[in-house]
């Protein structure tokens, strides 16, 4: 969906989630900017029980100058356009009311159906970095005013727990993008916890379960900001026998996560997937993350499961169905391995010192993460047919690869691009990118895995590689300790059989 759909209707009114928060707030606010700059008759509302009293939402709206308007249910229709934002009409944490016409900005898991004007994707962190996107598709002026970048910024800021949640490269971009006043951030961060809820972050951390085994604390706390929920996983990972932490609470529309780990066998943002695998969405970084579970999905796959058992089942199956294995040190037996070859069919290529400075710390951005690496003559950057992205030495590259005339168009949700971390500058890698195919002449033992594997490959020792069951173990004929994993689908698309 585009704004620009949306600048037929003469009257539009946004409406917040009951109990607004600040991402809510903050896009409904990018709305409001844009279609009064279309001289659209236009306010921000809300409804439900309470009225916003938090500190920092009643600064925010102050220092940012931001009109909303309470509503009380009053069973009247709604003229023209309606757009809940950060939440979904009909949904559960959203006063009902009726209009004209409904139009939908979200980025929670999809659980209304059967309206054509929406904007619906989980993926990302926040709902104001949806609305930043559609502005810059409008080629909206956002930098020119610092009101609306702060409140963006800021909606990012508390629905990704402080950052500590940040794992969509939009979202990142937008982090990085924006401008901002930063006293005013300052100032709302320092006003985030009350009095209240700091109780409610001393009662949780006495009451939790722990797994002696695996190492792992589960907290559910009461009803409360995201935030803190982020607080007293941080404090509770700092305890000496905690290696990996969960702590959530629960609302009319599901539950909220949050994931930490302090070792390198788990990878929280993987963990956080896991966990709400089917029925929501998570994300984040290695040692911290986040999630959501969507409660009607919930109840139709665990109608008889309360939420800690179910969160302590799929903790130990999370550890019981995984084998970690170290490929400096493991040898696979290949034996009885069907080998394969890599079919001829065009990837991309990017000789990164032709884009950047040799030596030049860089952090590469894909939609699996950020890879930090310094820019060297010989390290070539492989883009495969889903825009996935991984190095590889020159060498290697020669050996296995031609270098093709021809140029294919990639299309990918997310287009890699290289931040250079001292000049804070961005290149889209693919206008560095040619095309190259297989020689077919690198052969490979493949085995099928029944089993979630981790591997830590040779050439990084602290981040693994996730197979999951039905993806591929790779094992290279020239180097045994060369393993690596490769997904379902792209094995499928890229290799044969010998």
């Amino acid at each position: 969906m585009r704004l620009r759909e949306l600048e037929k209707f003469e009257k539009i009114t946004i409406q917040c989630h009951d109990n607004p928060d600040a991402d809510s707030i903050a896009s409904a606010y990018g709305l409001l900017l844009y279609f009064q700059e279309k001289k659209k008759e236009v306010e921000i509302i809300y409804g439900g029980r309470n009225q916003i009293t938090k500190t920092n939402l009643v600064l925010m709206l102050d220092k940012l100058n931001i009109p909303i308007r309470y509503r009380a249910f009053d069973g009247e229709k709604i003229e023209g356009l309606l757009i809940t934002v950060d939440c979904q009409y009909g949904a559960g944490n959203v006063t009902r009311f009726e209009a004209d016409e409904i139009a939908i900005i979200d980025h929670h898991q999809q659980e209304i159906y059967g309206y054509k004007l929406e904007e619906i994707n989980a993926s990302y962190g926040s709902c104001s970095t949806i609305v930043w996107r559609l502005l810059l598709e409008e080629n909206y002026p956002i930098n020119d005013n610092l009101l609306l970048g702060t409140a963006l910024y800021y909606g990012l800021y508390t629905d990704t727990s402080q950052f500590s949640e940040l794992f969509f490269p939009l979202d990142i971009d937008m982090r990085e993008q924006i401008c901002v006043t930063k006293s005013l951030i300052t100032l709302f961060r320092n006003s985030n916890l009350t009095m209240s809820e700091l109780e409610i972050a001393g009662i949780a951390l006495i009451r939790y379960i722990y797994n002696d085994d695996y190492r792992y604390a589960i907290i559910k706390s009461q009803p409360c900001d995201p935030n803190i929920l982020g607080i007293i996983s941080d404090f509770l990972l700092q305890v000496d026998n905690v290696d990996v932490c969960v702590v959530y609470n629960e609302s009319s529309a599901g539950f909220k996560l949050s994931v930490r780990s302090c070792v390198k066998e788990v990878n929280a943002s993987e963990l956080s997937s896991f966990l709400t695998e089917k029925i929501g969405s998570g994300g984040g970084h290695i040692d911290k993350a986040g999630g959501f579970i969507n409660r009607n999905l919930y109840e139709q796959f665990y109608p008889t499961l309360h939420s800690e058992g179910y969160i302590s089942k799929r903790m130990n199956e999370y550890f019981d169905d995984s084998i970690i294995l170290e490929a400096k040190s493991f040898v696979v037996d290949t034996t009885n391995l069907p080998m394969y070859i890599k079919k001829k069919i065009p990837i991309w290529f990017v000789k990164i010192s032709e884009a950047l400075e040799i030596g030049t710390p860089i952090t590469v951005r894909t939609l699996e993460g950020d890879v930090d690496m310094v820019v060297s003559e010989d390290i070539y950057i492989m883009i495969g047919i889903k825009g996935e992205v991984y190095p590889i030495k020159k060498e290697v590259f020669e050996n296995r690869y031609h270098v093709i005339p021809e140029v294919y168009e990639l299309v990918t949700e997310y287009t890699p691009t290289v931040k250079d971390r001292c000049s804070g500058r961005t290149e889209v890698l693919i206008d560095h990118a040619k095309c190259c195919i297989p020689k077919g002449e690198s052969r490979v033992h493949v085995k099928e895995l029944h089993k979630t594997v981790k591997i830590f490959t040779q050439w990084d020792e602290e981040k693994y590689m996730l197979g999951r069951p039905g993806d591929y173990m790779v094992v290279s004929s020239e180097d045994i300790h060369d393993i690596y994993v490769v997904e379902k689908n792209i094995f499928q698309k890229t290799y044969e059989k010998c």
